[in-house]
């Protein structure tokens, strides 16, 4: 594994974007299209900011490579983990999970020794 890029954001909607720029210098370095990257890594920055931080909190988003895959990861403060729903063709949100598991290799999640937990993403370098 190499050494992650890591970047900490305020819980804040606005971060997502810093996120998928930090994303994209990351994966232009390592000499890969960081279009899908930009998409999986703000479904995983939103639902941490959503649903796994509190106001003013930060939240940690990583990127490395193992094994040659390219791995994305977000820790948050939150126990509670990402269900992938079934949204109704009415419903406003609730597909970025869906989205999500269709682009990447693998996901999962991971608790953290002090409370929390991190949701990764496996890249599929050539889809990336």
């Amino acid at each position: 594994m190499c050494e992650p890029a890591t970047i900490v954001i305020k819980a804040h909607p606005q971060a997502v974007k810093q996120v998928r720029d930090f994303v994209g210098l990351v994966f232009g370095g390592w000499g890969l299209d960081d279009h899908v990257a930009r998409i999986v890594v703000s479904e995983l920055a939103t639902n941490a900011i959503k649903h796994g931080s509190g106001e003013g909190d930060s939240v940690i988003v990583r990127a490395y490579r193992l094994d040659g895959l390219p791995v994305l990861e977000t820790w948050d403060r939150s126990d509670a983990l990402p269900v992938v729903r079934e949204p109704g063709p009415a419903a406003e949100s609730g597909r970025g999970l869906l989205l999500m598991e269709t682009l990447v290799l693998r996901w999962g999640t991971r608790p953290l020794a002090e409370g929390g937990k991190v949701v990764y993403a496996v890249l599929d370098p050539v889809a990336v």
